[in-house]
């Protein structure tokens, strides 16, 4: 019987340049998508997978995601003073009761790999997830992309990779594996390798901001070399640990929004919105409106 995963480590030291000066005071995880910011859309997709240890790896300037999750006594008074019961319980609601977070200090950004290790006296001998906020995933009913990958490790009792495809000429930006067919959407990873080239890629099956691993990963970690860009790579890690246990990859039933990019930002911002209850109507007339002026030139 496999331990059950019940930890996710969020990696959110980042100091996301490409949003500055958006991110100089604020962390980009804190960036909102219509009414919820990024971090919370993740946290809520772990929770939808069973995790109840929520663990955040923070870093300077990031004082505003502890303040999100905790509780906000003034506010909670002032809507409960107002009668707004229905901020109040949005407000109350962020997570469910018997979910805790944790939060640990990265001193100094030395990679997704150092940050991962960082989260290993929380997570000590157990299986756990990671979940980058920057890519967010639109499970579009299918229950959420970190719980499609639960219920591979709940199978499997191995580590599970999130991937999808992407354009063979994008190699260079992931981690990037070499895949073997066990059955639709899943694949045994033969190899994995950090931003390829496109001429030495060996596939364009893209690693995409959603693990799951082994604690095994924590001592390859500790013996993991700088790797591309002079950081500390998780990707390297998993290199290592292919060596000795089964790791699989996952693509996942949902659309992800590269929510690190302005434009991914931008994208997912609008189709939210297109979807949201108290404003698809009025923002897709507005979006139609826009889109008719643009093509007659007015």
């Amino acid at each position: 019987m496999h331990k059950k995963i019940r930890k996710a480590v969020f990696p959110v030291a980042g100091m996301g340049t490409r949003f500055l000066p958006a991110t100089k005071a604020s962390p980009k995880e804190m960036l909102p998508v219509v009414d919820k910011p990024l971090i919370q859309y993740a946290a809520e997709e772990a929770v939808a997978a069973g995790i109840d240890v929520l663990v955040f790896i923070t870093g300077r300037t990031k004082r505003s995601i502890t303040d999100h999750f905790d509780k906000a006594y003034e506010l909670e008074t002032e809507m409960e003073q107002r009668g707004k019961e229905k901020v109040l319980d949005l407000v109350r609601g962020i997570l469910p009761a018997h979910v805790s977070c944790v939060y640990i200090r990265q001193a100094e950004a030395l990679g997704l790999g150092h940050a991962v290790g960082c989260a290993r006296p929380v997570v000590g001998d157990d299986p756990f997830a990671v979940i980058l906020a920057d890519d967010l995933v639109d499970g579009q009913g299918s229950g959420g992309a970190l719980k499609q990958m639960v219920d591979i490790y709940d199978r499997f009792g191995c580590s599970v990779l999130g991937v999808e495809e992407v354009p063979p000429d994008e190699t260079h930006k992931y981690g990037v594996v070499t895949p073997e067919d066990i059955e639709p959407d899943l694949w045994a990873v033969k190899a994995i390798v950090e931003k390829p080239d496109p001429r030495d890629a060996p596939s364009n099956m893209a690693v995409v901001g959603r693990y799951i691993l082994t604690p095994r990963i924590f001592d390859l970690l500790e013996t993991t070399s700088k790797g591309a860009g002079g950081e500390i790579q998780l990707t390297d890690a998993i290199a290592a640990l292919l060596k000795e246990e089964q790791v699989l990859a996952h693509r996942f039933k949902g659309k992800r929004y590269d929510c690190g990019s302005k434009l991914g930002y931008l994208q997912a911002t609008v189709e939210y919105a297109l979807k949201h209850p108290e404003l698809r109507d009025d923002f897709g007339a507005y979006i139609n409106t826009l889109c008719a002026d643009r093509l007659t030139g007015s």
